[in-house]
């Protein structure tokens, strides 16, 4: 994909991996990436109104990124995440921290679509991966 315009992406996960997750978006945005949205600045909800507010805002992050990234395990948010994504017909790249994408009691059927790409590996050697799926 051409860099002339910014190709932009979204990170779904879990608030669990939040450094993890900032530390991919650094990696990216050195490449030229743009983040959507970083939901890992929110605080911890405290009324319907501001999940209301939440909501709205990691929508509008899937919806115009180009790509999304997804950290597995994740929560049922970073699950919905990839729902939309998946809809709307993104490129999803997922990163498997902890070895168990084929485990069959942990895993979906989406997980495994033709535009999902997942990835076992190094933090590093993952933002190389999808710099180098992004680029070709």
């Amino acid at each position: 994909m051409s860099q002339n315009k910014k190709t932009k992406f979204y990170i779904a996960g879990s608030f669990r991996y939040a450094e993890l997750i900032n530390n991919l978006s650094v990696m990216l945005e050195h490449s030229s990436f743009l983040r959507t949205y970083n939901w890992t600045l929110n605080k911890r909800s405290d009324s319907i109104e501001t999940l209301h507010k939440i909501a709205n805002e990691e929508l509008q992050g899937v919806e115009r990124a180009d790509f999304l990234v997804f950290i597995f395990p994740s929560g049922k948010g970073s699950n919905i995440e990839f729902g939309i994504a998946t809809a709307l017909k993104k490129r999803i790249y997922i990163l498997d921290v902890n070895n168990e994408i084929e485990n069959f009691d942990l895993t979906s059927t989406f997980y495994f679509l033709d535009n999902v790409k997942s990835f076992k590996g190094s933090l590093e050697d993952f933002a190389k991966f999808i710099v180098g799926c992004e680029t070709k």
